[in-house]
């Protein structure tokens, strides 16, 4: 892996390196993360003429980098008070390959507030700062095979949670309860934990997009919205599934879970190398839209997963970007009713060409609408 930590490295030099600046200082921890591999809290990255550099915050014993950073990079220290950004950019002064001698420092502003952006400044006077941008970012969209399976492995660990869950008695417990349990589960899986904050929402709760769990009961004739993920070696994705508690689903319950069904399989159906991200949002919406249900939408019906679990690219109307092949995305549309519920289906899926086979659903859990 350090081969391929380092040609990552080398392809930011590279944009860096033609815009002008000479080095670059990476803060944004999932952004080191990718660079070097792995890094405690706090951690930030320095690429400059004379190497990389990881400078993370004292640790304890047990707790330093890793074994995961790549072994190329030169790791230092910081005291326990400082600023790992600002060591890095007084080292960079004080090696005299700063602005004046090689070329100005590349920065992520994006992860940095203004007060340390003036810290920055005021702590190698002498270097001259320019926006790196979300250069990082753009070179994490496009995953490569041993990313894709630790997303793999955390789709299968997250749909187990869910499969196990689905086994046992519902009706009585709460969601607090159950999204507890099914981050439990999670763990005992294998997850480093969950991607996200577990949501479980029954009866006029389901449905909705980031309900946070309630004490509210499980009820008999509920639908019931789980919307779960796991973390594996730092890799995130995501599955949501609507059931319906105890009975025979009404009729209403039926009719809303098949549009939703309809608009998620389409989009689905939609990914594709070359694709517009808003083509893939469209498909999903005007479905929706064209049943009534336009104010019911979320802002994005998709998007990009891996270190973090929202990342580039968005499914969303605005977005201006086309997919590539080996993007892994998410694809959930859902719809709420006020006061009677609702239904949230969402997959996480690779973007792959036809010839491959089209897009790679990692997480398989059943759509059917079961009554549990």
């Amino acid at each position: 892996m350090s081969e391929v930590y380092a040609a990552r490295r080398t392809r930011l030099r590279d944009q860096y390196g033609a815009a002008g600046s000479a080095a670059a200082l990476v803060c944004g921890p999932a952004n080191v993360r990718y660079l070097a591999g792995g890094a405690p809290p706090g951690a930030s990255l320095l690429l400059g003429p004379e190497g990389d550099v990881l400078l993370y915050p004292p640790v304890p014993e047990d707790g330093g980098p890793g074994s995961r950073v790549d072994e190329g990079l030169r790791t230092i220290v910081c005291e326990r008070s400082s600023d790992t950004a600002l060591c890095a950019a007084r080292l960079l002064a004080e090696s005299g390959t700063g602005a004046g001698a090689a070329g100005p420092l590349a920065v992520e502003e994006d992860h940095l507030t203004v007060a340390r952006h003036r810290a920055l400044a005021a702590a190698a006077p002498g270097v001259a700062l320019t926006d790196l941008g979300r250069a990082v970012e753009q070179l994490r969209v496009v995953k490569d095979e041993e990313e894709i399976s630790r997303l793999r492995i955390a789709a299968e660990i997250a749909d187990q949670a869910l499969g196990e869950l689905l086994e046992s008695i519902l009706v009585g417990r709460t969601e607090r309860h159950l999204a507890l349990e099914l981050e439990r589960r999670l763990v005992d899986h294998g997850a480093d934990g969950p991607a996200f904050r577990t949501s479980v929402a029954t009866g006029p709760h389901s449905g909705r997009a980031a309900h946070r769990p309630t004490d509210r009961r499980v009820e008999e004739g509920d639908f019931l919205t789980v919307r779960l993920g796991a973390e594996y070696r730092g890799y995130r994705c995501g599955v949501a599934r609507t059931f319906v508690i105890g009975t025979a689903p009404a009729d209403w319950q039926i009719e809303l879970y098949e549009l939703v069904f309809a608009a998620q399989r389409a989009g689905r159906e939609a990914l594709a190398p070359g694709v517009g991200c808003r083509d893939v949002d469209r498909t999903v919406r005007q479905r929706l839209t064209a049943a009534g249900h336009a104010e019911a939408l979320d802002p994005v019906t998709g998007r990009g997963v891996g270190l973090e679990f929202a990342e580039e690219p968005q499914l969303a109307p605005g977005s201006m970007g086309k997919l590539d092949a080996c993007v892994p995305v998410t694809v959930g549309p859902g719809v709420h009713l006020p006061g009677r519920g609702g239904v949230r289906i969402d997959d996480t899926l690779v973007v792959r060409p036809e010839a491959d086979g089209g897009p790679e659903l990692l997480t398989i859990t059943t759509k059917e609408l079961l009554a549990l």
